[in-house]
């Protein structure tokens, strides 16, 4: 008997353990057929996000569908067509891989009691973490509120082979069976795009994640992380966000192929960093959108206000006239990414400069990156906020001018995206207003002051402390 298995995010064939499990079901009840579905409805509408978010998915389902040999499935609704092509192929198991994120625990228990209604089993299988969020703890069972202790006891447990394949299996696409070919179920991801400006902007799948992490190791970055990691003007990252927020790679193949040396424990806890964030945010769900800390949410923020709304625009469009705030945010309009110390820098100034809430700008990011995941989201910009998992969190106030005269000296990032500004040579463009000509390629002067908000903001935080 075939399986049915239900990608979500974990668009790959290597290190599946949940996909192996489908695998040996259909092996053990028949030919081992195993009909591969994926849907955009699972819980986000994919047309409220920008065009090049939406391709980054495209880009992941055209990579899955050529791995499995044109055997997935997109569909439109995917319980109602689960449950009508179960009934015809005499499947009796749906196969799909863990999940901790809030809305996707809530969506597949509903999954799961709409099929048991109809007589199908939901067989979920482990996720796309090294260690599952809730594993690790403390000697005494309760959880890590710190990233550090966390990371001690997590990578005790993290260090696990990665899982084979099993053969035997075959990929069949669902309406290939069925003959079913309609509009609203394309039998085909050729071309299908969002916008025809982003085909191609943005690679996705399984092997090319392989080789990117190979590329990452071969041209030396890996061997050079804790020193260039930060550095925007460089490429000093993995640029594998997108591949683990898609589950195209499983963290678990990547640890396995780090040695000890410091660079390479540096990028395994930037790999933990991501499954402390999911950790967190699976004890505390309402922290998807509500302060980890709740005092937070009484502090006076200027939202609502016309002020506070002008400055927030001018945010999202990168028109703060501070060049490092505003090359990050034209470089997310542009790629749908941003390296990670500039989402930090930008972070920090909605926060702390615009008095903004976090979750203006963490809506923002949801909208536009490519390698979007729910848990990173919501906590990274908490941490940069100053209400969440750090312990000494609010008194840092990222220097906008300082941040990107240590993290791109020359000005070279600040140059790629912001091209008012590259008539202006080395680290004069860090501070354009003090040239004379500085400004007069049409870029804006700073919006604020920043030592001015710096003193504003910690006096607001003030207001809220305790005793």
């Amino acid at each position: 008997m075939a399986s049915i298995f239900w990608f979500r995010r974990d668009l790959r064939l290597e290190d599946h353990p949940a996909l192996n499990l489908a695998i040996e079901s259909a092996i053990a009840d028949g030919d081992g057929a195993v009909y591969g579905v994926v849907s955009e409805s699972d819980y986000v509408s994919l047309s409220t996000l920008s065009p090049i978010r939406q391709e980054s998915m495209y880009a992941s389902w055209r990579a899955l569908d050529a791995q499995l040999g044109s055997g997935l499935t997109r569909v439109a609704d995917t319980l109602e067509t689960i449950i009508s092509r179960a009934k015809s192929l005499k499947v009796q198991k749906i196969f799909v891989s863990a999940a901790y994120d809030p809305l996707s625990v809530a969506f597949m228990k509903n999954a799961r009691q709409e099929l048991e209604a109809v007589g199908l089993a939901l067989v979920v299988g482990p996720g796309n973490y090294a260690v599952p969020p809730g594993k690790v703890v403390k000697p005494d069972g309760t959880p890590y509120r710190v990233y550090t202790p966390f990371f001690k006891a997590w990578f005790e447990l993290a260090n696990q082979e990665p899982v084979v394949l099993t053969p035997g299996g075959s990929f069949k696409r669902l309406d290939d069976h069925l003959g079913f070919d309609s509009p609203d179920y394309p039998a085909s991801f050729e071309g299908v795009a969002t916008d025809p400006e982003q085909i191609g902007r943005v690679r996705a799948g399984q092997e090319f994640a392989t080789r990117t992490f190979e590329s990452f190791r071969r041209r030396g970055a890996l061997f050079a992380y804790q020193e260039q990691r930060n550095r925007a003007d460089l490429s000093g990252t993995s640029h594998l966000s997108h591949a683990l927020a898609h589950g195209e790679v499983h963290p678990r193949s990547l640890l396995a192929q780090l040695g000890s040396s410091p660079d390479e424990t540096t990028f395994a806890k930037e790999l933990a960093w991501r499954e402390f964030y999911a950790d967190v945010l699976w004890r505390n769900p309402s922290s998807l959108t509500d302060y980890l800390q709740p005092r937070f949410a009484e502090m006076r923020y200027d939202d609502g206000t016309d002020l506070g709304e002008a400055r927030l625009a001018a945010w999202k469009s990168g028109r703060t006239g501070y060049p490092m705030v505003d090359a990050g945010m034209r470089q997310l309009l542009s790629d749908g990414w941003v390296h990670n110390r500039v989402r930090m820098i930008v972070a920090s100034f909605l926060v702390k400069d615009l008095h903004l809430e976090w979750q203006r700008g963490a809506d923002w990011f949801e909208h536009w990156l490519t390698d979007f995941d729910p848990a990173s989201n919501a906590h990274g910009w908490q941490w940069t906020a100053g209400c969440g998992t750090d312990a000494s969190p609010y008194y840092r106030v990222f220097n906008p001018i300082l941040q990107g005269l240590k993290f791109d000296p020359n000005g070279d990032y600040i140059r790629k995206y912001v091209p008012e500004l590259r008539h202006i040579d080395g680290a004069a463009v860090h501070e354009p207003w003090l040239l004379i000509d500085g400004l007069a390629k049409g870029y804006p002067a700073p919006i604020v002051d920043h030592s001015d908000e710096r003193n504003e903001s910690l006096a607001r935080l003030a207001e809220i402390k305790v005793g």
